[in-house]
């Protein structure tokens, strides 16, 4: 146990009631290599499913079992409620104190919308495989499922953390980062903003490195909602590979060196996890400075309404159509890379204030928010750092309920563009 201030607590909330149960105890043993020491704690939440349920709170140690870093019990527990993850935080940051925090959240993830993908899917069961190793298995499938052969097909290493919404994509598209199966809820986005902003006040200060170990998650809209509350925010634009974080590679270089400042750990995560696939598993991963995100967000309401000024043109809008279709996209195809449809509206006939406030948008990722953009994989290839909400034909009528689309015009001009797509194809 921590008798004295270390220089970092690491605290992994892991919400493994789901099929990603077999997942988070693969990931605790990665921890289990490197283990605690005076400089750096490590501790750790896992919510087990099913009638391995308990909730155990541990403090991770060298080597050993794992059931011997057990600290407390806490029986079943909802990782989907917004107490429970502001709970662990509070306790580990008094139980473990240090210099600065990394606070990681583990599980899906894919963006920023936050449908109630058990409204949808309440009945459905759904599984992976991992490392020839069954988790769960799909039983049914629902329209516009992913089918039984087709995800025997794809790699798992290719669908950990989004096989659940993915699967029944048609229905949903969702950004619910802690999905909880037994509680049939999860930790949306204003709520974790709540969690964040509760904790930070309770403590005193920020949390210097807030991990998204999930997918689809490192989009402006997610980081604007979370501003407030970190230094820095490390999170893949793209869906995560199956072993997630190389977590024993990540905690071996902060016991090396202890002394990182927030922004140095923030940049070795994405180089650790980089270096950690190869360039068929399509892998992206970024640090992005979250006191730059208002100045980001300034920057984007600016190119906002310069589209909507010349959407009325029917070149400019040939143009913004042509930007939207060639920029790069994701797993979800709603998401795009926001410097790279940038540079595409900047080299289009556009006009000459859409060029310029794309080049300003360009400029404050850059030049201050994105700190550490890596990826590797020929579908990625475009990729550099933030992804940005740019459906072609519905929108998320959640979308408004975002600090990113009550501050910027970007809804606006979104609801001009889908609108304009809508009656043109009428």
């Amino acid at each position: 146990m921590a008798d004295q201030k270390a220089k970092w607590t690491v605290m992994v909330y892991l919400a493994g009631d789901n099929n990603l149960d077999g997942a988070g105890v693969v990931d605790l043993k990665e921890m289990k290599k490197v283990g605690s020491s005076q400089k750096v704690n490590i501790v750790a939440q896992f919510d087990r499913i099913g009638k391995r349920g308990a909730t155990k709170r541990y403090f991770i140690s060298p080597g050993g079992e794992l059931e011997a870093d057990v600290v407390e019990d806490l029986g079943e527990t909802n990782c989907g409620d917004p107490n429970t993850l502001a709970e662990f935080i509070l306790w580990g940051a008094v139980r473990f104190p240090a210099e600065h925090y990394l606070v990681v959240i583990w599980n899906h993830g894919s963006g920023w919308d936050d449908e109630n993908i058990y409204a949808l899917a309440r009945n459905i069961k759904m599984g992976i495989q991992r490392k020839n190793r069954t988790i769960s298995v799909i039983d049914h499938a629902t329209e516009g499922a992913i089918p039984y052969s087709r995800m025997r097909s794809v790699s798992s290493r290719q669908l950990r953390r989004a096989v659940f919404n993915t699967s029944i994509k048609k229905a949903l598209t969702t950004r619910a980062i802690a999905f909880d199966d037994d509680s049939r809820d999860f930790l949306d986005n204003i709520e974790l903003k709540n969690v964040f902003s509760s904790v930070t006040a309770k403590l005193g200060r920020k949390i210097d490195v807030i991990g998204l170990d999930a997918c689809l998650m490192n989009m402006v809209e997610v980081q604007y909602q979370l501003k407030d509350a970190a230094l820095f925010c490390t999170g893949s634009e793209e869906v995560e590979p199956g072993d997630g974080w190389p977590y024993d590679k990540i905690l071996t270089a902060l016991a090396a060196k202890p002394s990182m400042t927030p922004e140095e750990v923030s940049k070795m995560i994405v180089d650790k996890y980089i270096k950690s696939y190869k360039a068929a598993d399509g892998v992206t991963q970024s640090a992005c400075n979250m006191t730059r995100a208002h100045q980001v967000g300034v920057a984007i309401d600016g190119l906002a309404k310069a589209l909507l000024d010349g959407l009325s043109s029917s070149g400019v809008r040939m143009s913004v159509v042509q930007a939207r279709s060639q920029a790069q996209a994701y797993y979800t195809p709603q998401y795009v890379d926001l410097a790279d449809l940038c540079g595409l509206l900047g080299g289009n006939s556009t006009t000459r204030e859409i060029r310029a406030a794309s080049a300003a948008v360009v400029d404050s990722l850059f030049n201050g928010m994105v700190v550490k953009s890596g990826h590797k994989g020929e579908a990625v290839k475009n990729s550099h750092g933030l992804s940005i909400y740019f459906p072609t034909k519905k929108i998320s009528p959640l979308y408004c309920g975002l600090d990113f689309a009550q501050k910027t015009a970007w809804g606006s001009f979104l609801s001009e563009y889908v609108g304009m797509a809508g009656r043109r194809s009428a």
